[in-house]
This record gives C-alpha cells, structure tokens and sequence, in this order.
C-alpha cells in the first residue's frame, strides 16, 4: 500500500481545517484579509504622494532659479537704464557711458527672457500634474466593487 506524501497530507489537513473553521472564524479570517488589503493600499497611497511631492520639489527649485536668473536680468535691466537715462542729460553724442548702458540693456533683456523661457516651462510642467493618486483611486474602487460582490 502506499502511503500519502507530505504534500497530499498537508493539503488533506487544510481542507479539514477550512471545512470545519467556524463561521466566526472565516468572518475573522475575512477581516484580516481586508485590514491587510487596505494597509497595502495605503502604501501604494504613500508612495504615489512621495512620487508627487517629489516632483514638486524638483519642479520648485527649477522655478526658483528661472527667477533667480530673471532676477539677474531686471538688476542688469535697472542699472543699464540708470546709464540710459543718465546718458540722456550728457551731450547728444554717444559717449561711453551709453555704450555701457546699451551693452546693459541687451544683456538684461536676454537674462530675462531666458529666466521667463524657464518659468514658464516650469510651470506648465507642474500643471499637467495630476494631484489625485490615480492608481491608489483605482484600487479601492475595484476594492469597493469587490466586497460589494462578496458581502
């Protein structure tokens, strides 16, 4: 005769014990199951507001230096205007002060428009982010529609 195997008993002896655990127990057993799926789902929920916040953070640093950079441009902007206007009540010829003014003037306008290129970049970036953890939602609807059907 030969005899069952380890595994065959194994097997045997939880089919036994699922068919003769109470009703108190599956219910039991039912809430630990659902506990542990919703601790899961909260961490996949932490993760995706970790991925989120790092990405704002990124996308703020970038910003900042765009207005540190647009910033730089408005002081060159500002001094080179002083020259301008400065320059305006000299003689009508150009002297070398407004040489420098200009000279000013066209590095100030470039800093600000490569501060606002960056800016804005920055910002339409960060608005096609979405703030809703869209696959933790998904999850617990399909979790919700789940013990609907089963309870």
């Amino acid at each position: 005769m030969a005899t069952p195997t380890s595994a065959t008993t194994a097997a045997r002896d939880s089919l036994a014990r699922t068919e003769t655990e109470s009703l108190p127990g599956l219910v039991g057993r039912l809430g630990d199951d659902v506990m542990q799926l919703f601790d899961t789902k909260l961490s996949l929920l932490k993760v995706e507001i970790k991925e989120d916040v790092n990405a704002y953070i990124t996308g703020g640093v970038a910003i900042g230096m765009g207005g540190i950079v647009a910033a730089v441009g408005l002081a060159l902007l500002n001094v080179a205007v002083a020259f301008a206007v400065s320059t305006l009540f000299a003689d009508t010829e150009l002297s070398q002060g407004a040489k420098y003014a200009l000279g000013f003037v066209v590095t100030g306008l470039f800093y600000l428009i490569v501060g606002g290129i960056i800016i804005l970049a920055m910002k339409n970036r960060l608005a096609k982010r979405d703030l809703v953890p869209n696959r933790t939602v998904e999850e617990l609807r399909k979790d919700k529609q789940w013990l609907k059907n089963e309870l």
